[in-house]
């Protein structure tokens, strides 16, 4: 029986186990598990950059990768406590974009400023408890290659962004987008596509 294992099956232990990670009161990694842990076991790729602004609170039990030569900016968050986070190659994460996992981005991926992807919802179908009490739901989030997403674009939980589409700027995205296509709005809606035949993007 594998240490994770017993550490899983065990409540007490688990609880002690998840004190010792995890700041009290707090949806972030004690320093010990920053400075000690972190760089061990997640992956980097080379030439990736985390500006020295951005916060990263990034714990062992879930997976984190940023690929080679990606850039997290100043002021971004990523979480990866109750989802793995999954950066392709020369992607960018903008200034103050936040990102909840579970979230998967592609490569050469495009993100501005403010960006809100967030595959955790609190739970709300017992109205006899609040909702900060209730268990949280995952649902993964999965961004292609050289997707562009614009400022101030919320991605919400259980979206898929097909490759080489476009969110507009201040965009809500609740349902999955196709391929080749530029959404805008709140809820986003497709209203262009590209046309192979003509090269064109035409409006839908």
């Amino acid at each position: 029986m594998s240490l994770l294992t017993i550490v899983k099956s065990n409540p007490r232990l688990k609880k002690f186990v998840h004190w010792m990670i995890v700041q009290p009161g707090r949806a972030a990694p004690r320093l010990w598990v920053k400075w000690f842990v972190t760089p061990f076991i997640h992956k980097r790729g080379r030439g990736s950059v985390i500006r020295f602004y951005a916060r990263l609170d990034i714990f062992p039990f879930n997976n984190f990768e940023l690929g080679a030569y990606s850039v997290i900016e100043d002021f971004a968050v990523i979480n990866n406590g109750v989802g793995d986070i999954i950066i392709g190659h020369h992607t960018g994460i903008g200034l103050s974009n936040i990102m909840i996992g579970p979230v998967t981005l592609g490569n050469y991926v495009t993100m501005a400023q403010h960006v809100v992807l967030s595959g955790l919802n609190h739970g709300f179908e017992d109205v006899t408890i609040s909702t900060r009490l209730q268990k949280v739901v995952t649902k993964q989030i999965t961004v292609c290659d050289d997707v562009w997403i614009g400022a101030n674009a919320v991605i919400t939980a259980g979206v898929t962004i097909g490759k080489h589409s476009v969110i507009g700027a201040g965009s809500v995205v609740t349902k999955d987008i196709p391929e080749y296509c530029v959404a805008v709005g709140n809820p986003a809606r497709v209203i262009k596509k590209y046309n192979s035949e003509t090269g064109n993007w035409d409006r839908v």
